[in-house]
């Protein structure tokens, strides 16, 4: 009788188990995504213990779309889940390999997880140059060339790579090697808060989705807020931007990031109505025609003062921007060691990068204020 009662028992056990496990179609079917707004590049969904990180267009015209899984430790992974890597978060050994990845690790605190980075004299972020000049971080090459034996023997958790049309070699050596390459599509987004958005990259990577979620929130609203100013300005200057390299003009196309910035600023690019990816090519006497009367030129490229420019050419002097001393430009505001801030901190504050605009197209609007990026061309 006892035995017969224990069967009962244990076959009850065995049932009440069954039902009150989950199967993994049920487990998927919790997951909460996680907002992504602006960004067209990557998504997130949040499960019990894991997330499923996608990034969907990790160069321009990628025709693989990559699954990542975060998972926390010791968690319940359903059997049946597919993904290119899986990681183990929060990250505590990481390697990044352009600027713009690094504002995002000091925003979110965790910057003493970079381990090695490609180029050190290219950043700039104060918090990072104590660590590399402690030691902390090390020097992996160049982007173009990564040293993939000492970044191998830094044993990372990750690497966050970008690609301009595949992985290549050297992020395929680094995968053999059993370190997870993770792409990073941030600079193929065209909207200024979509470039910004991919903070929530990183916080999904560092388990802090709630405070990249809130930082953004942050950059969003006083980037709509600078916009708004913006609007009630009644004058609507005219804008040039690009510059000379050797016999073409390079010229952003109108749907770009950087022309973004100039619309949202209450003003009209020259070029606003072209469309296309990367810069426009045109002949200097082109350019001179269509932009010879625009109020402002911002971003010259790599001239740092009038006397450079003029130099140059001095057909430079036949542009209304330059006989005005209205031209701008990012590309001396550096940090101790050469690198251009806009180029590293620029795509994660568009909101600083507006609010400059802002302040050289509409003055009155801004009384006082400090530019971050844009200073005039001395």
């Amino acid at each position: 009788m006892l035995k017969y009662l224990f069967l009962i028992f244990f076959s009850f056990s065995l049932l009440s188990c069954k039902t009150e496990r989950k199967t993994p179609a049920e487990i998927l079917q919790t997951g909460d995504t996680i907002s992504v707004t602006h960004a067209h590049g990557f998504n997130i969904v949040q499960y019990q213990g894991y997330k499923l990180l996608t990034v969907k267009d990790p160069w321009p015209n990628a025709d693989v779309t990559y699954t990542y899984l975060l998972a926390e430790e010791g968690s319940e992974i359903p059997r049946e889940l597919e993904f290119h890597h899986k990681i183990t978060i929060p990250v505590n050994k990481i390697v990044v390999t352009s600027t713009t990845h690094i504002p995002s690790l000091e925003a979110l605190g965790v910057e003493s997880t970079l381990t090695g980075f490609p180029g050190l004299d290219y950043v700039s972020s104060e918090k990072t140059r104590i660590l590399i000049d402690s030691g902390k971080i090390t020097e992996l090459g160049k982007n173009e060339a990564i040293n993939t034996e000492v970044l191998i023997s830094l044993d990372p958790s990750l690497v966050v790579g970008f690609a301009v049309n595949g992985g290549g070699k050297t992020f395929s050596t680094i995968e053999k090697s059993g370190i997870p390459v993770l792409y990073n599509g941030d600079w193929t987004e065209e909207s200024p808060l979509g470039k910004a958005e991919w903070i929530k990259f990183f916080g999904a990577l560092c388990n802090k989705s709630d405070q990249a979620e809130r930082l953004f929130n942050e950059v969003e609203n006083s980037y709509n807020e600078a916009k708004e100013l913006a609007a009630q300005a009644t004058h609507v200057p005219t804008v040039l931007s690009g510059s000379m390299y050797k016999d073409q003009w390079y010229v952003p196309y109108g749907n770009s990031w950087s022309a973004r910035f100039i619309e949202d600023a209450n003003a009209e690019y020259i070029y606003k109505e072209t469309r296309g990816s990367g810069s426009m090519a045109l002949a200097f006497e082109s350019v001179l025609s269509d932009a010879g009367n625009a109020d402002f030129w911002i971003a010259p490229g790599q001239f740092g003062s009038f006397k450079q420019l003029i130099e140059s050419s001095t057909h430079y002097n036949r542009f209304k921007a330059v006989k005005n001393k209205n031209v701008f430009t990012y590309s001396n505001t550096i940090g101790n060691t050469g690198g251009v801030l806009y180029y590293e901190l620029g795509p994660s504050r568009p909101d600083l990068i507006l609010k400059d605009l802002i302040s050289i197209f509409h003055p009155s609007l801004m009384p006082g204020y400090e530019p971050a990026f844009f200073k005039p061309l001395h």
